[in-house]
């Protein structure tokens, strides 16, 4: 892989995976999301994912109007690369999902390496109540749903990023989804150099282990040889053990509410700044790395700059 003496440290600030009901501090409306961005950001995080959400009932949407918004104000107050989603909820269709990339020509935006199984339906099981009627009924549709991204969506979907000047982050799943991209790459539909987010945890997915990260990094290697990075997401309680071990490795790591609401067993964060300080603290004393800033973040992945983007 590339290296970089520095750690790339990403916060995604909300996600569509967790419900209001789990946390009350998981932000919602456009204003929430972006002051947790800015936060985050000067916490340490050179990357901030960004989803959007209904700002009255907290429900995973795809407002570009909310994209712009967040966006917009992130750029105003800070320099940290703006990564929208374009994997949105595993209920949405590629081609809605996708719609933020020429909307906004981002720097940078995830992109899905493949299909999965995208359970949420376990989480039903840890709370009586819910706050608003499309939780379960949201957590549960998904026993019976696939995150759809095949091959011919993502033929449709990569060009769209060479288009706008927006590197992909590609967000692998599983084993599979690394043999997608080297599949993509030889067709000429992505280039090198890479930017891989082992995804980690997910019910459907790899599974969140040490020895997994461990054979993901060795496939990559094999694939790609000295062309690609990788960071990692570790979902739940596995965020700050999977992260630690990415930056020993060399590699980079995600944190933020969309992953993981927890600080410590049995304590919530209370922010998704909170969450970048503790990776900031681990990194530095368990790898010994620094962190990277927005300007060497932007440098190290060959990103086009604030300036190109159209918010």
């Amino acid at each position: 892989m590339r290296e970089l003496d520095k750690t790339i440290v990403s916060c995604a600030v909300t996600g569509a995976i967790h419900t209001p009901t789990m946390s009350p501090h998981l932000p919602i409306t456009a204003d929430e999301i972006a002051s947790e961005a800015i936060a985050a950001a000067e916490a340490g995080a050179s990357i901030v994912h960004i989803h959007v959400r209904d700002e009255t009932t907290g429900e995973p949407i795809t407002d570009l109007d909310l994209f712009r918004q967040v966006a917009e104000t992130i750029g105003a107050d800070c320099d940290a690369i703006v990564q929208p989603t374009t994997g949105g909820a595993p209920t949405m269709a590629p081609e809605e999902r996708i719609r933020v990339v020429p909307e906004l020509e981002p720097e940078m935006a995830s992109c899905n390496m493949g299909s999965i199984n995208f359970g949420l339906y376990q989480l039903l099981e840890k709370y009586d109540e819910f706050e608003y009627d499309w939780e379960p009924e949201y957590l549960d549709g998904t026993r019976d749903l696939i995150f759809r991204n095949t091959f011919e969506d993502l033929e449709t979907i990569l060009p769209v990023f060479e288009d706008h000047g927006t590197m992909p982050e590609l967000e692998v799943y599983d084993v599979g989804h690394l043999y997608n991209a080297k599949h993509l790459l030889d067709r000429g539909l992505l280039e090198t150099p890479l930017h891989i987010q082992f995804v980690m945890g997910i019910h459907g997915g790899i599974g969140a282990s040490a020895d997994n990260l461990t054979h993901l990094v060795d496939v990559a290697d094999d694939l790609f040889g000295d062309t690609y990075t990788f960071s990692v997401i570790g979902a739940g309680r596995n965020e700050f053990p999977l992260g630690t071990q990415a930056v020993s490795m060399g590699g980079h790591a995600r944190v933020g509410l969309e992953d993981n609401l927890y600080l410590e067993r049995g304590r919530l964060a209370e922010s998704n700044a909170e969450l970048v300080e503790k990776m900031v603290r681990l990194t530095r004393e368990v790898a010994g790395r620094e962190i990277a800033t927005p300007a060497e973040t932007r440098e190290f992945l060959g990103l086009e700059g604030q300036s190109a983007t159209d918010f």
